[in-house]
Order: C-alpha cells, then structure tokens, then sequence
C-alpha cells in the first residue's frame, strides 16, 4: 500500500538523522535519579553461529575471551551501583546469554546481591533447553526467551541454525520440557522471511497454538545495511508488499474469533489466555479445535475489531525491554543505554571494553541526543507499540498536547483511519492502525541496527568486520 511505503520512507529519513551518533566525551553514564524506576540490561555477545539477519554486537564464541568479559561486565555493574542505580529488573540479551552457563549464574547472583532484583528474563537458543541449563537456570530466571524463528527445516538450514540447534521437531520436544521450568517460556519467532511462504507461516503458526508456550513473539525481519548483502546472499531479497497480509495472519490465527488462544499485549507479542499451569497443559486440545478456524478466516483477510481485544500491557510480563521500561542503562560491549533523552553506546571492541572497565571508566564510544520532538515521537511509538497512547499522560510530560506536538503525525494517522478510540484520553488502533505501527516501529528498529552500524565501523583491524556462521565477512 502507499501509505506504508510513504510511512517506510519518512522513519527511515526519521531515524537517518536522528540516530546519528557523535563521540561521547564522558567516562560514565548521569547518575541515577531519586524515585526513577529503572531496568538494568546486560549484553553477552557470544555465540555458536553468527544469524546472517543479526547486526547485534556479537562474536564467535571464545572461551578465553569470554570469561574476562564476564568479569568486567561484573565489574561495570558494580559501576552502576556506585551511580546510585538500584534495579528490580534484570533483561540479559545478546548474543547467546547462556552461552557459559557459569558465569552467567554468577553475574545473576551478584546483581541480586547488589541490587533489588525481583525478576530476571534471558535469552536462549534451543540447544540450551536442556540439561544442566534448566536445573541451573530455574530460580534464577524467571522469563526465559528462547529464538526459535522458524519450526521449517527448510528455513533453520537457510538461517544456518538446523545443524546446531536441531529440527523444527527437535525444538518442540525441548520447549514441552522446559516450561515447567520458568514463570513464562516465550518463543521468539520471525516472519516475512523472503523464501518463507503461506504454509510454512501458517505451520509455524499451529506449532505455536499447539506448543503450550506462555507468551510468542512474531516481529517482523528487519536488516541494517551491514546485514543486507549476507542476507540476500542466504535467505533471498526482503518483499515488503506481503509483510502486511503475513501480519494480519498471524494476528487473525493467534488473537482472533470468539475464543483466541492469545490475547495482544504488543503489537506483535502475544499472551496465552489463561496462562496459567493448566491453561498451558492443555494447550494442544484447546489449539487443535480452534486454529483451523482461525487460519481460515484468516486467510480470506478477515481484519475488523473482533479480531481478539488488546490488553494493557500490564497484564503481562513482556520479554521486550524496550517496552518495559522507558529509561534503562546497559552494560557490555555493543550495549546501548536509554537515559535522561540520550541514547549512550558502548564500545563495540571487547579488547577496549576490558580496558576501560580495568582502568575504571565506563566503556562508553558514542551517543546519540535526541530533541523534544524526537523524544515525542518516542513515545508516541512506543505506546501505540503497546497498544494504547495516554493522552494526558504525553501532556503531563511534555507540556503539550499530543495534537499540537506531532500535527503531521496525528494527520497521517488519522487520515489513514489508523486509531480506533481517538477522544480525550486515549489512542487505540484500528487493524489497519496496528499494521501501520508495525512498519514505524520495524523501522525504528533497522534504524537502531544502522546505530549499531555506527558504532562497529569505528573500529579497526579484525573487530571492525561483521561475521557470520560460515565465517565469512560482510
């Protein structure tokens, strides 16, 4: 459609000239403020196999390099305690975060010490659902995210994931036996793939209503320009005419009819309804007479109102976060941290990261400020990514109404029929308004990896090449 591919364009003009980072004089991140609730997030970027989508900080993983980094992300975090940083979330990412299952339950034991942590979500991949991983990590990780992307065989040899993570089948058998294990298991997923068709999206999606996982996630795939040759090369060119009706599936199959199996608590993160221990064990029941159903209506592109309500995003537990917490510091190499209207990038060099942590600075490399428009249009994003915008809230905040700060914004949207509740108090989506989002906020996100981008191309010698699961360079 025109409006998504005019919307496409002005994100990226948007994210191009907002996102663009300068030398960061400073040694650390401000100081903490009195009453602000933060999140702390922690970046591991080790793994087995390097995705050709991924422009994530992220290295070949080395058992000699990898534990002194643990110890000096240990260390930075101590640096954050000094600042006046107290946390109750804990979000590691990366990377592979369980890639060294010791020292990551070390780094979680000593964050709660250190601090208040009341909750911890990490990420994985399928070949950790296993044993010792799910004795070790239970108790000490209550969210665990694991990156499945795809159930097709087809597509995990594509990926170069099949032959270290297992089939599509394989993974399903692992998922069943680490639910029990963890508050919420969410199954990270991505859709729009350029050789991914209908059916395969569609199989993918019954794995997922049949799996009993608590929570999904279905983004769409989004590259940088670091990314997009080695892509091509594997998976095929990105075609964003079908992301739209690839979307509308997953929302119709997942959160739609009368009785959906999930409910909206993002654009593209979904809840199981009921998500409780029993809910759960019978999920494959309850799935297999209610997915026909939904696909078919579904496919014929049924996309009105009924489709499944939204609910606040306080009804769940969200493993994205971004959109759990406004303000977070980072630590690690590649980490970015969101604070006080900056946006601070450490380092992106393993070997400068541990010698600023050893002479006792942070290993901070770049920042990007963003002006009071910028920060508006943040939040506008971010909370039509969760669904709901409160109006008095963004007044409150910025001194100004939603109408008179973003007027070309609101324009566009409403010209477009995007907002289904549009009064004083609040902004909701329509269907339409919902995929309109997605496009803002996928771009966003690619503009967030081109930051990255950033970041690696000032670095030299070896560090400064992107590599990939074949070992080849960017």
């Amino acid at each position: 459609m025109l409006s998504e591919r005019v919307l496409t364009k002005i994100i990226h003009r948007m994210t191009k000239n907002h996102l663009a980072m300068v030398p960061a004089p400073e040694s650390r991140i401000p100081e903490a403020k009195p009453g602000q609730r933060y999140m702390l997030y922690m970046h591991v970027p080790f793994c087995q196999r390097l995705c050709p989508f991924c422009s994530f900080n992220r290295y070949r993983f080395d058992e000699k390099v990898a534990r002194p980094y643990f110890e000096s992300m240990r260390k930075e975090m101590l640096m954050l305690k000094d600042l006046g940083y107290d946390f109750h979330d804990l979000y590691i990412g990366g990377g592979t975060p369980t890639i060294m299952l010791d020292e990551l339950c070390e780094t979680i034991d000593l964050a709660r010490d250190a601090f208040h942590i009341e909750d911890v979500g990490t990420e994985t991949n399928p070949n950790h659902l296993a044993q010792p991983y799910l004795d070790k990590l239970r108790g000490r990780v209550q969210r665990l995210s694991v990156g499945v992307q795809s159930f097709d065989d087809g597509l995990l040899k594509q990926m170069d994931r099949y032959k270290k993570y297992g089939s599509g089948d394989e993974i399903l058998e692992r998922i069943a036996e680490a639910i029990p294990y963890f508050d919420s298991l969410n199954v990270d997923m991505i859709f729009n793939f350029p050789s991914q068709t209908e059916e395969i999206l569609i199989s993918d999606l019954e794995k997922i209503a049949t799996c009993g996982c608590r929570q999904t996630t279905f983004s769409p795939l989004y590259v940088s320009s670091a990314t997009t040759r080695k892509m091509t090369e594997t998976l095929g060119s990105m075609d964003y005419d079908r992301e739209r009706r690839y979307y509308h599936l997953i929302d119709g199959v997942l959160a739609g009819g009368e009785d959906p199996l999930f409910k909206r608590t993002t654009l593209w993160t979904f809840t199981r309804n009921g998500a409780d221990a029993a809910a759960v064990e019978a999920a494959p029941d309850r799935a297999s007479s209610s997915v026909d159903a939904a696909v078919h209506a579904a496919v014929r592109g049924k996309e009105d109102d009924a489709m499944g309500a939204a609910e606040p995003m306080s009804a769940a537990r969200l493993d994205e976060f971004q959109v759990s917490c406004e303000q977070y510091p980072a630590i690690g190499s590649g980490s970015i941290s969101c604070l006080d209207g900056c946006i601070y990038v450490n380092t992106f060099s393993i070997e400068e990261y541990n010698e600023a942590i050893a002479a006792g600075r942070m290993p901070l490399m770049g920042k990007s400020r963003m002006g009071a428009r910028d920060l508006m249009r943040y939040r506008f994003l971010l909370q039509l990514y969760q669904l709901r915008l409160d109006k008095r809230q963004f007044k409150r905040d910025f001194g100004i109404s939603i109408e008179r700060g973003l007027p070309a914004e609101m324009a566009f949207m409403r010209l477009n029929g995007a907002f289904a509740t549009d009064d004083e108090e609040e902004l909701t989506l329509t269907p339409k308004g919902r995929y309109l989002t997605v496009v803002m906020y996928r771009q966003f996100l690619s503009g967030m990896n081109n930051l990255r981008d950033q970041a690696r191309d000032a670095l030299s010698g070896p560090e400064h090449e992107l590599l990939f699961g074949d070992g080849t360079q960017r």
